[in-house]
């Protein structure tokens, strides 16, 4: 039964902020708070008629609601959170609410892994809608074909992105745990989180632990192009059945004759070594591949034809924030991306070069997340950044919260690409690289904003400052 009143606490990030749009549309009274709330979550919450109270106190939580969520960026000492427990009230985690209201016992297609969760899940989500099949999906960006970051649904099936990070102060698990997968993907495997995870081998033991939920009438398809995957397979019993895919290992599902085309990307795809069909994906890179892929070998599994498949991968909109072009000024294209591992720094670098063959690529990268804001990928974002023409570094966010014995080194990554022959600046304030793109970019360059937190507004703060340049 769904409860009349729930309140939210931390309700203005992607998965919460969602998640009260869920129950508002289930017909809930939904009330949230948090200390500071940004577009575009606080304009979409004001949309969907939820109330949100700026900072934390119990008074919040009059009248007495029915279930109160925690997010995971509450910590135990939350005057809220304090309030709930005192007084009884039934508490969850995100996770925990979004499969005892929302999941329950659909069968559950989850998508895990490093890289690629997000744009993978809303494909899957895309074949299926698009067949008629009407699935439930909740994921960590705006799917643009829906407009949104989730979709009640009424069919069997419920797809849902797999985060690997903790779920609340009192549920400690990774969120994926927590989805009772009938279908999983694993995109990739590498290390991420080091605010959670002690080393390699601490994240590890979490996905062998999600890919052991499956039962033995479950399916996984796992991308073999990535060698940790193969080597948890090797080592982890698993009752569910696994199809493996990827492009450039022997694998179930593969394709050939891939071609890069100013529209997109054409391929084939081939299940054990017999053609399946010619696909054509809106989306570059070959890491979009791998995604399509994946969703193209579970859209099979689920019961769509060659043909359904292909006519909706054709009509799929990328999510907004991975590689969304955020408007052209003076000739400069900005375009806003999400990545902030190296491996996905690498990957959106190329799918631009792909995209954009004849222009000059600058990468902007702000150290952001847990774990970028710290040394563990130093010389690793080196490596990753060569791949652009001209690179500007930011300031590490909140570089206070971090010791400087652990704490990330833009000056560092400056001059190691440097030294690689790649010209590369490093700025602590963003006015002063907005400053650096005015004088430096020419049409018909390529401005890709890698960040993911809002950066103080950089897209639309350059787009203005181009546009001013050549105004009359």
């Amino acid at each position: 039964m769904m409860p009349r009143h729930v309140h939210l606490i931390a309700c203005g990030g992607t998965g919460m902020g969602s998640l009260a749009g869920m129950f508002k549309a289930c017909g809930c009274h939904v009330t949230g708070s948090d200390q500071a709330i940004y577009p575009p979550m606080s304009e979409q919450l004001q949309a969907w008629g939820v109330h949100v109270f700026e900072g934390f106190d119990p008074q919040h939580l009059e009248p007495r609601p029915d279930l109160v969520i925690v997010g995971n960026a509450v910590r135990r000492d939350n005057p809220e959170a304090v309030a709930a427990q005192q007084a009884g009230l039934p508490i969850m985690s995100f996770p925990q609410a979004l499969a005892h209201f929302f999941i329950q016992e659909r069968h559950a297609v989850v998508v895990a892994g490093t890289h690629g969760k997000s744009t993978t899940t809303a494909l899957i989500a895309w074949l299926l809608c698009h067949a008629g099949y009407d699935p439930g999906v909740f994921v960590g960006a705006v799917m643009r074909n829906f407009d949104r970051t989730f979709r009640l649904g009424a069919g069997p099936y419920f797809v849902v992105e797999g985060d690997e990070y903790d779920s609340a102060y009192f549920d400690k698990g990774p969120k994926f745990l927590h989805y009772r997968p009938r279908t999983a993907v694993l995109t990739s495997l590498e290390f991420d989180h080091a605010d959670i995870y002690r080393d390699l081998a601490h994240l590890e033991a979490a996905f062998a632990r999600f890919l052991q939920l499956l039962p033995q009438a479950g399916a996984l398809f796992a991308c073999s192009d990535f060698p940790r995957v193969r080597a948890l397979l090797e080592r982890t019993p698993l009752r569910a059945t696994v199809q493996t895919y990827g492009l450039a290992t022997a694998a179930d599902w593969q394709v050939r004759d891939v071609a890069y085309d100013p529209d997109g990307t054409r391929f084939t795809v081939c299940y054990r070594g017999a053609a399946v069909g010619r696909f054509f994906s809106p989306l570059y890179g070959r890491h979009n591949v791998q995604n399509a892929l994946a969703a193209i070998a579970v859209g099979t599994h689920l019961g769509l034809k060659p043909p359904q498949l292909a006519a909706a991968l054709a009509g799929f909109q990328h999510l907004k924030r991975r590689g969304e072009v955020r408007g052209q000024a003076a000739g400069v294209t900005v375009i806003d991306d999400f990545a902030h591992h190296p491996t996905a720094v690498r990957a959106t670098l190329d799918a631009v070069r792909q995209a954009f063959p004849a222009s000059r690529v600058w990468a902007v990268f702000e150290p952001r997340t847990a774990t970028s804001r710290r040394r563990v990928f130093q010389h690793d974002y080196a490596r990753a950044l060569r791949h652009a023409d001209r690179v500007l570094v930011a300031e590490v966010y909140r570089k206070e919260q971090i010791p400087e014995s652990e704490r990330f080194s833009p000056p560092q990554l400056v001059q190691a690409l440097q030294a690689s022959g790649v010209p590369a600046w490093f700025y602590e304030r963003t006015e002063d690289i907005i400053s650096h793109l005015c004088r430096e970019a020419r049409a018909p360059d390529v401005v890709v904003i890698m960040s993911n937190g809002g950066f103080d507004n950089i897209h639309q703060r350059l787009l203005a400052a181009l546009a001013r340049r050549v105004a009359p």
